[in-house]
């Protein structure tokens, strides 16, 4: 029962609002930025943030947040990031991830990529319904959001020099099975995106993989990178 003592943790509405600011930040957090953010005091903040990493939902560190080093720069200030185990409940026990490994295997084997794309393509059409195509990148974000990707926006600032803006996510909902079976899963994956976002509209997926993130990014259209 230990996922559910797990989850159960995040109960406590300020415990969720300082997990949820963690995990969104996809980079290390101090208590004060935390607690900030929150809108709690520093001690409070501590102390939830610890109990959470106690739980096992948040991993902890420290380094100094000033940017120095030496004498003068201070001390080293402790830091919250999201743990990387993952955590499922489910009453009565169920197994989907070894089913899910097991198909993806077999998959593999039997060298079925196309079918599962286009699968995976129809299912994205279905979900998206008769809904017409995402009409921009933040269409597509809040879309992504309610599918558990975590997206966030990057670039697009800084001047006509600057990167095109392109939504990345911290999230990948297949990620213990992606990472047995990386260009099955992956190109599963795109297809998805591809039919829940739509291929004829002015936004796209594509595949640009980075360690720590999903495999797919999305951007205009327009922005040929190819």
């Amino acid at each position: 029962m230990e996922d559910i003592d797990a989850i159960a943790v995040l109960q406590d509405p300020v415990r969720r609002r300082l997990y949820e600011y963690v995990v969104a930040q996809g980079r290390e957090v101090g208590r004060n930025e935390a607690a900030e953010a929150a809108g709690v005091a520093r001690t409070l903040a501590a102390h939830h943030l610890d109990k959470l990493t106690g739980a096992g939902l948040l991993e902890s560190g420290s380094r100094r947040l000033t940017g120095r080093s030496g004498p003068g720069a201070g001390r080293p200030a402790k830091v919250y990031t999201r743990a990387r185990a993952e955590w499922s409940v489910s009453l009565p026990a169920r197994d989907y991830l070894t089913a899910a490994e097991l198909l993806a295997e077999a998959a593999e084997e039997a060298g079925l990529d196309a079918g599962l794309c286009a699968a995976a393509r129809r299912r994205g059409e279905a979900l998206r319904g008769p809904a017409e195509p995402c009409a921009g990148l933040d269409e597509a974000m809040a879309v992504l959001a309610a599918r558990g990707y975590e997206p966030h926006l990057e670039g697009g600032e800084g001047g006509s020099g600057a990167a095109a803006p392109v939504v990345r996510m911290r999230n990948c909902p297949f990620h213990a099975v992606a990472e047995r079976y990386p260009p099955l899963v992956c190109g599963m994956n795109l297809a998805l995106l591809e039919g829940l976002l739509g291929t004829d509209g002015p936004v796209r997926a594509r595949m640009d993989a980075r360690p720590g993130e999903c495999c797919v990014v999305v951007e205009d259209s327009k922005n040929n990178t190819d």
